[in-house]
């Protein structure tokens, strides 16, 4: 059984990542068009309607408890990704995949099998719309959920037995039915321009013969996903994403690996760059890892205010708030609310007094820019709806599905699943930041140069832009003298964590920065700049690499 589980999700996976353009094959047609919203019904959601009312009255075998709840969630992908590198193109793929998801819960609300191997059968499905064809595929992923159900429930109880639970927490909550039927979404684009700014793009690298590597991606795809269950919901919406990325690097004479990327995400074509504005960023790119080549090493550890741009600030957001604002139900027998830092700050203060936090899903833009967790049911059949986590500082709510914690009983609308494997959890949305007492830029810029002058600091530190694991990949010293910057490299924090997010924030912007971010789970961080009144900046651990031993092809003839 665990093998056949493993073998079917490296299948899944591998699906997965020729959806996604993980891949170098090479393909000369257009990416799948999603099938067109039928005028009176749709195969896909009669199959699933179908076969949910055959199992609700059918599903019940000799001698094992018939189900309580059953759920079918069908996701369909059209993906189309195409990569280039140093001018040429190196991968131009699309996909469409389908999958089905079937949950069976025996037992009841409160205690029911979703554990182990009852949490779900997946299959992938066919593509086409033969009625009978998808009927079966749904039919031989409930026959298996339900048998690995009435496993799971006797595995779950034997070990509940060995602990003693002082305030027990339903299983599942209760939800009202929900009747949402939309258009399908669907990919209808000519890939040749895309193409054309791809290869332009990463040519770019023959500007700076240092260059190490440049190149530039995009990942177009729509989901639609269907959702029936017992209860009596019904769900069918759909979703379009499309993704630029540009990522280049190069070293610096000492051997310090330098990256620099960008990524235009949105939810509408519209939003992407034309042409030329994608060439003008990947133009700036190049000059800013020159710069970054040529920047002095930090040398000394500092101690002093530090300054985060807004699209900074997002990343300190998303990795110190984010994840850790979940209402994730504890392992069996944990006494704890939920996982993560905030698993005990319930109603304590995790942010400063002018600072709340609130995941509103239903919002679907900001300033112009469209939001990558919008969306107005949640993958439980849930209503979406916005929810303030933080409050004038303090913790007041969690993300919550349909699996409660204690002191939330009922599910917020935020239960949603990876694409395709996981069953549904609590996710982020749009989790926007919000200071009342919003300031300027010049004016967090001012009072960053007057806490360094009140210290006798020579400078303090500007953060324009963050790598992987709130690495600074743009760092500015701002000198207190006269307020000019001089871009450093080679730094990382010492303290950024939830002590120093509560106790050494200090101010906040009044303009806002959309990072998108389209991994796992779509959602987005709204977040203004902020201002620190003491972090620890220290020199990086970072291995040096040997330069290349001779140098790059020459690209005057190229030309």
């Amino acid at each position: 059984m665990i093998r056949r589980v493993k073998v079917k999700t490296a299948m899944i996976r591998t699906a997965m990542a020729v959806a996604f353009g993980l891949t170098v094959l090479s393909v000369s047609r257009p990416a799948y068009a999603a099938p067109t919203d039928p005028a009176t019904s749709d195969p896909v959601l009669e199959a699933m309607r179908t076969e949910l009312e055959r199992s609700k009255t059918s599903l019940k075998l000799e001698g094992m408890a018939a189900p309580y709840y059953i759920d079918y969630r069908v996701t369909d992908m059209d993906a189309y990704a195409a990569e280039a590198s140093f001018g040429a193109l190196v991968s131009n793929v699309g996909a469409h995949l389908r999958f089905v998801r079937v949950v069976v819960r025996v037992g009841d609300y409160k205690q029911d099998s979703f554990f182990g191997q009852g949490e779900g059968s997946l299959e992938i499905m066919p593509v086409d719309n033969d009625l009978l064809t998808l009927r079966h595929a749904i039919w031989l992923a409930t026959d298996k959920a339900y048998k690995a159900a009435t496993e799971a429930l006797s595995e779950k109880q034997a070990q509940l037995k060995q602990f003693t639970v002082d305030q027990p927490v339903d299983d599942f909550a209760h939800a009202e039915p929900v009747i949402s039927i939309e258009p399908l979404a669907k990919l209808d684009f000519d890939h040749g321009p895309w193409l054309k700014m791809l290869r332009d793009g990463s040519a770019r690298y023959k500007s700076d013969p240092l260059i190490e590597s440049l190149g530039a991606s995009l990942r177009f795809s729509c989901v639609n996903r269907y959702f029936v269950n017992s209860e009596g919901t019904a769900v069918r919406n759909g979703q379009t994403l499309y993704e630029m990325q540009v990522n280049m690097s190069t070293q610096a004479m000492d051997g310090m690996r330098l990256d620099r990327g960008h990524s235009f995400i949105a939810t509408r074509m519209k939003e992407l760059p034309s042409e030329q504005t994608f060439l003008d960023e990947v133009s700036s790119l190049l000059a800013t890892l020159k710069e970054l080549r040529d920047a002095p090493v930090v040398q000394d550890e500092y101690r002093g205010p530090v300054l985060f741009s807004a699209d900074a600030a997002a990343g300190v957001f998303s990795d110190l708030v984010g994840d850790h604002v979940l209402g994730v139900k504890p392992d069996l027998g944990q006494p704890a609310r939920t996982k993560g830092a905030y698993a005990t700050s319930y109603k304590v203060r995790i942010l400063p007094d002018f600072i709340s936090v609130v995941d509103d899903p239903t919002l679907a833009e900001v300033n112009g820019e469209s939001l990558l967790g919008a969306y107005t049911i949640d993958d439980e059949g849930v209503k979406a709806s916005p929810v303030t986590v933080v409050e004038n500082g303090k913790l007041i709510n969690y993300l919550i599905g349909r699996s409660p914690i204690r002191d939330f009983p009922a599910s917020n609308g935020h239960g949603r699943a990876k694409l395709p494997e996981n069953h549904p959890g609590p996710s982020l949305g749009n989790l926007i930041v919000r200071s009342s007492e919003p300031q300027s830029k010049e004016a967090l810029r001012k009072k960053l140069v007057e806490i360094c002058q009140q210290r006798d600091l020579p400078f303090g530190y500007y953060v324009e832009t963050f790598g992987p694991r709130l690495t600074p990949r743009l760092l500015y010293k701002v000198w207190a003298k006269d307020g000019h910057q001089e871009l450093v490299r080679g730094a990382t924090f010492g303290e950024l964590d939830q002590r120093s997010l509560r106790n050494n924030l200090i101010a906040a912007g009044d303009a806002v920065y959309v990072d998108n971010r389209p991994l796992n789970i779509p959602h987005s961080i709204v977040s203004p700049a902020i201002l620190f009144d003491e972090l620890e900046v220290k020199p990086a651990n970072l291995n040096k690499e040997k330069l290349p031993e001779y140098a790059a092809p020459a690209v005057e003839g190229n030309e």
